[in-house]
C-alpha cells in the first residue's frame, strides 16, 4: 500500500494518464526545433497538445507544483524548465517556496552538517 508522502504528489498510473498531453509537450522538446517553436507561441504550442487548463495555467506560470499536480513527471518538466534558462535548483526553490538563494544556501548547510545515522 502507498503511504502519502506529506508535500507529494506521487506519480501513479492515473497521474501519467491525467498528464499525458503535459508530458508528450514536455517530451517534444527533445528536439530544438520544438523548444524554439514553444518559445515563439506558447499558446499556440500547448494548444497543439491539447493541454486542459489546470496545465496551461501551471505552465503560463511556470508553476512547478501545479505542473505536478496536472500530471506532470518531473524528469519531463526538467526539458520544459530548459527552455527559459531555469536550472534544477531554481525547481527546488519553487517547490520549497524558497527563493533561489535561499535554496542554495539550504543546500550547502545540508551538505556542510556530518551523515549521522541512528544508533
Amino acid at each position: 500500500m502507498n503511504q502519502p508522502i506529506p508535500g507529494t504528489v506521487l506519480f501513479d498510473g492515473a497521474q501519467a494518464r491525467k498528464g499525458y498531453a503535459l508530458n508528450k509537450m514536455c517530451f517534444s522538446f527533445n528536439d530544438a526545433v520544438n523548444r524554439a517553436a514553444f518559445a515563439r507561441d506558447e499558446e499556440a504550442y500547448m494548444r497543439h497538445y491539447a493541454l486542459d487548463d489546470a496545465q496551461a495555467r501551471a505552465v503560463r506560470e511556470r508553476d512547478v507544483l501545479g505542473m505536478l499536480a496536472a500530471g506532470g513527471n518531473v524528469y519531463y518538466l526538467a526539458k520544459l524548465a530548459g527552455i527559459p534558462g531555469l536550472d534544477v535548483q531554481d525547481t527546488g526553490a519553487a517547490q520549497t517556496g524558497m527563493s533561489k538563494e535561499e535554496f542554495k544556501a539550504m543546500l550547502v548547510r545540508q551538505n556542510a552538517q556530518p551523515d549521522s545515522l541512528p544508533a
